[in-house]
């Protein structure tokens, strides 16, 4: 999906203090300090998934001898860039690797006696196809005693792929029915959380105190790592910034078809084997391979979607923070989105959405898609989590005021710099209000209080607990304050017309 403020979360304003070491399980790091933090960056969490293990589960991180630099960021996963070398969709440019499984860190100063800081897991977002882990500045994070954690994982047809040939690979192999096939992408999401839970005590961090949070195809990632079993006990928190929770039926054999057809596309018969697929260049499945990217069920790593184990109560019970903007629609893009997105619509939605439909079916169509993609699917995620661990529900609708002449509304991604609290080093502090300051300590201090206790304690704002029956939110706006009942008709409306579409069980 679009991330339209990724490109300014690149660099962070900091006093260089020196140079820091530290040594983890592949050996030793030389990275840098400034005033706020301790970072680390391009760290191998993961073996080059290369040749033959590309298309495979990661394998562990190949050891180094010497002080590896650990200043400079890595290389993006393969990805669509911009010719111009301009951020592309995810807000990465520059150069692109397959050998890009690595994380970078983001420590507190050591201070005597300091307990163990709570740990944050970044997933970045971008569609599942685009985006880095390094376009990530997580500095303030460490300054109010968080180890913050950014990551790269697979992406696209590198990410997510299935195919008879991988199949059959993958059952010839010792414990072969039981190895995750197609969803590289989580796979390695798991993989850096492993990592994680070995090393970041190095850094002073507490393993036991893991928050995993994304947006966009980070949040419905955060929403797959819930429905998988193995990664229980890996975290003990999640947040999900519009990432929805409504994801349609699917399995590994219907992703067999469409990468047979994909093959084909590249010109490889329907019996490709495993070693002809690794023989496509890297750029050319990049350029040539399209498709939904994203998790999805295999019945071995992911048993169902995660829209399934929320209905099923089997999702990971962890405290969680789900939520959505008000202006989601950016993601339908210009003039002409809404109205070609009305025209899916049944008759029926203008009943539930009369203000709307007064303006037209451009105005329509985008008030349905941010209800049908995020606004609904959030609600009805907390819901479904509202019976165990507390969930906490949002929904974001501040405009800054440096957009306000040309925005009446917050546009996907739109949270993400308030949360970081960090504008980007191409916005300057004199266009940033003291009313932009004021929203950003407030969100970014929500997210780390949550990190934190498990409770999103923010300054003198109360948040409660979601429930369906008090049906109450936080609403992060011109005015912020908790919501009851925020748009009950119409995500009922859309609740009651999409979930029969999910694959669930009769209720």
């Amino acid at each position: 999906m679009r991330f339209l403020v990724a490109a300014a979360l690149l660099a962070l304003a900091a006093t260089p203090v020196g140079a820091e070491t530290v040594r983890v399980e592949g050996g030793v790091l030389a990275g840098e300090a400034t005033d706020r933090a301790r970072i680390f960056r391009n760290i191998p969490y993961a073996a080059p998934p290369v040749g033959p293990l590309r298309w495979a589960p990661p394998q562990a991180p190949i050891p180094w001898t010497g002080a590896r630099p650990a200043v400079e960021a890595g290389p993006s996963c393969p990805q669509p860039m911009r010719e111009d070398g301009a951020p592309n969709a995810g807000g990465a440019n520059g150069p692109t690797r397959e050998d890009c499984l690595q994380l970078n860190v983001f420590a507190p100063q050591p201070s005597p006696g300091a307990k163990p800081a709570p740990v944050m897991v970044w997933i970045h977002g971008g569609s599942h196809r685009t985006g880095a882990g390094w376009v990530y500045d997580g500095q303030n994070f460490a300054r109010d005693g968080v180890v913050l954690v950014a990551i790269n994982y697979r992406l696209g047809p590198l990410g997510y792929f299935a195919h008879p040939a991988l199949t059959r690979e993958a059952k010839a192999k010792a414990a072969g029915a039981k190895a995750p096939l197609g969803s590289y992408g989580l796979m390695d999401q798991i993989a850096a959380l492993k990592w994680v839970q070995r090393n970041i005590a190095v850094f002073g961090g507490d393993p036991n105190n893991v928050t995993v949070f994304g947006e966009s195809a980070g949040g419905m990632s955060t929403l797959a790592l819930l429905a998988t079993p193995q990664a229980k006990g890996l975290f003990h928190k999640a947040i999900v910034q519009s990432g929805g929770g409504w994801f349609e039926p699917d399995s590994l054999a219907a992703r067999e078809k469409i990468g047979v057809a994909a093959g084909e596309t590249l010109g490889l018969p329907a019996r490709a084997t495993a070693a002809q697929l690794r023989a496509v260049p890297v750029d050319t499945l990049i350029k040539t391979v399209e498709g939904d990217f994203g998790p999805f069920p295999d019945g071995r790593l992911l048993p169902r979607t995660a829209t399934q184990a929320f209905a099923a109560g089997a999702e990971i019970d962890v405290p969680m923070i789900i939520g959505w903007n008000n202006g989601e629609d950016s993601l339908l893009g210009g003039p002409g989105g809404g109205a070609r997105f009305a025209a899916s619509l049944p008759p029926m939605s203008r009943a539930f959405y009369e203000e709307a439909a007064a303006e037209g079916d451009e105005a329509l169509g985008r008030a349905v898609f941010t209800d049908r993609a995020f606004g609904a699917p959030a609600r009805w995620t907390a819901g479904q989590a509202a019976d165990g661990a507390p969930a906490f529900l949002y929904h974001f609708s501040y405009v800054g005021d440096r957009f306000r002449r040309v925005l009446d509304r917050a546009h996907h991604a739109a949270e993400i710099q308030y949360v970081f609290e960090y504008w980007g080093r191409r916005t300057p502090d004199s266009v940033v209000s003291d009313e932009d300051r004021a929203m950003a300590r407030l969100m970014h201090g929500c997210w780390v209080a949550f990190a934190k206790t498990g409770r999103p304690a923010c300054e003198d704002q109360a948040w409660p607990a979601y429930g369906p029956a008090s049906d109450q939110l936080l609403e992060f706006g011109a005015e912020t304050g908790v919501r009851q009942g925020f748009g009950k008709r119409q995500l009922d409306a859309v609740e009651q017309f999409a979930l029969p579409t999910l694959g669930l069980p009769a209720q």
